[in-house]
Formats: structure tokens, C-alpha cells, sequence
């Protein structure tokens, strides 16, 4: 099944950050937090793994949309693809980044952190972007900022949010979704506390309400 770039950031308030170095941990972690309400998981390729991890989540947990986090090198977006990443997220964009992007047709979140940035993806037709690194970028503040002018982007900011600091950016009109990593925490899936991080989960799903 394919999705949408829109389906992808409006199926859950939160996009969960996984940084997954074992890839035992793999399926258990993600089926812990699709139980707990967050269907939509971002697989950093920072580790030896990530691109296995991709591979089995989306073969063995039913309801998981996988993406590949990031991808900053037409190279990995190729091999991203080819481990079945259902979205793709980019910490920024370069020319070449978003040219083999809307090549293949996957959908994906390039990252930005300034207007001007956001303008550029706008002339490529792209109009959903995370927005990264969130708090040290301007946070809250920013994002009401851009909304003025460029009122057609909506974004899922990621960096430096947690819990407390999620609802007001969701709050905002121009915020999809948020990316975390506080919901998987390395000391729980290292210690394979899967009900905790299912409890991380359903309290972080909650704020769509």
C-alpha cells in the first residue's frame, strides 16, 4: 500500500524518532508503538541496521508506516526506497536531494529551518516539510512567524520536543504532527520494556485530542 505525504502526517500527532542499533529490537519496538497508537515510525539511517530494521518492521508489524529518517544523499534515498520506506525525511534539502526525490515519487518530508528554504521547496511544488532542529530554529515562535506569509505549508517540526512542549506546537495552523524521540527511549528499548514504551505511546497519541 502507498501513501500520501498528508496521510503520513495526519495518521498520528506524533511521529516517533527511532534510533534503532540492535536489530532485534526492531519489530518489538515498533509493534509496541503502533499498540500504543502511533502507526507512523521514522527509522534514522545513522546506524549499521537502520536500512534491515526498515525492512523487517514492514514486514512483520500489520498497521506500521515506515519511513526512512536522515537521508541526506540521492544515494541513501535510493537505498531507503529499496528497503520499502512507505515516506522518506530529510534533515535538510539540496538540489540534487530533491531532484532524485521527485524522481522516484516517494513521499517525503525535506527538512527546512528558514523562509527562505521553505520558498525554494515551494517553487518545486513541495508544500509539507519538517521543520528541524525545532527549538534551537526559533520553536513555537517561528512557526507562528512563517504561518503569516507562507500560510500553505503545514510542517511536523522535529528536535528538541518532548511531552510538555508537544501541545503547543500542535496547537498551531500550520503543524501536522510533531517528531519525538521521547517516546522510545534508549534505556527502555535496550532493557526491552515494550509495555512502558506502549504507555510512551498511547500518552503521546492522546494529544490529538
Amino acid at each position: 500500500m502507498s501513501y500520501s505525504i498528508d496521510q503520513v502526517m495526519t495518521s498520528a500527532p506524533v511521529m516517533p524518532v527511532m534510533v534503532i542499533e540492535h536489530l532485534e529490537h526492531a519489530v518489538p519496538l515498533a509493534k509496541a508503538l503502533v499498540a500504543g497508537g502511533l502507526p507512523v515510525l521514522e527509522i534514522t539511517l545513522r546506524t549499521p541496521c537502520a536500512l534491515e530494521a526498515i525492512s523487517a518492521i514492514k514486514a512483520a508489524v500489520p498497521g506500521a508506516i515506515v519511513g526512512a529518517g536522515t537521508v541526506n544523499t540521492p544515494e541513501l534515498l535510493d537505498a531507503a526506497v529499496a528497503a520499502g520506506s512507505d515516506f522518506l525525511v530529510s534533515p535538510g534539502s539540496t538540489p540534487a536531494l530533491i531532484d532524485k526525490a521527485l524522481a522516484v515519487g516517494v513521499p517525503m518530508l525535506p527538512g527546512v529551518c528558514t523562509p527562505s528554504e521553505a520558498m525554494a521547496l515551494l517553487e518545486r511544488g513541495i508544500s509539507r516539510m519538517k521543520f528541524f532542529p525545532a527549538e534551537a530554529a526559533g520553536g513555537v515562535d517561528m512557526l507562528k512567524s512563517i504561518y503569516g506569509p507562507l500560510p500553505q505549508i503545514k510542517f511536523c517540526p522535529t528536535g528538541g520536543i518532548n511531552l510538555a512542549k508537544a501541545p503547543s506546537y500542535l496547537a498551531l495552523p500550520n503543524i501536522a504532527c510533531v517528531g519525538g524521540s521521547w517516546i522510545a527511549p534508549k534505556d527502555l528499548v535496550e532493557a526491552g520494556k515494550w509495555d512502558e514504551i506502549t504507555a510512551l505511546a498511547a500518552e503521546a497519541a492522546a494529544l490529538a485530542n
